[in-house]
């Protein structure tokens, strides 16, 4: 049995940065989502959660897991499940994801430093705004 470990970290945004996530309850109710759907669908998740525009995802792929693949079975998912638990909080307009996303590879040795980033989004974005970070992923 092969062992692999490749971590990546995913950032991928609502649909036009519309900030359909705009509550603290809400947003934790995705990331327990995402999480769970996860493990049903053999995603191993590491580290979930993002702001009112954007979803940072840290996960180690499996060995017959490609990123397209992945990453289609959590933001696919994860809109349906919105657009059907939360319809009456985004009004008239369905919500969906941005169909681009940003994927990188993390080393184990900044694991810690990658969880720490992720998890502390509500406090890092009081500062700065996902448009005014994104481009310092493409660096």
């Amino acid at each position: 049995m092969p062992f692999v470990k490749v971590y990546i970290h995913f950032v991928w945004s609502t649909k036009n940065r519309a900030p359909f996530l705009n509550t603290p309850e809400l947003r934790n109710q995705v990331w327990q989502h995402i999480r769970e759907n996860g493990k049903e669908k053999n995603l191993f998740i590491d580290t979930v959660n993002g702001f009112c525009d954007h979803c940072h995802c840290l996960l180690s792929l499996g060995t017959d897991q490609t990123l397209q693949k992945v990453i289609q079975l959590i933001k696919g998912e994860s809109s349906f499940w919105i657009n059907r638990y939360f319809k009456s909080e985004f009004s008239k307009q369905k919500f969906k994801w941005q169909n681009e996303y940003y994927a990188v590879a993390v080393g184990e040795s900044m694991l810690e430093q990658v969880r720490q980033y992720i998890k502390n989004q509500e406090e890092h974005h009081k500062t700065k705004s996902f448009q005014q970070e994104y481009p310092e992923f493409l660096k």
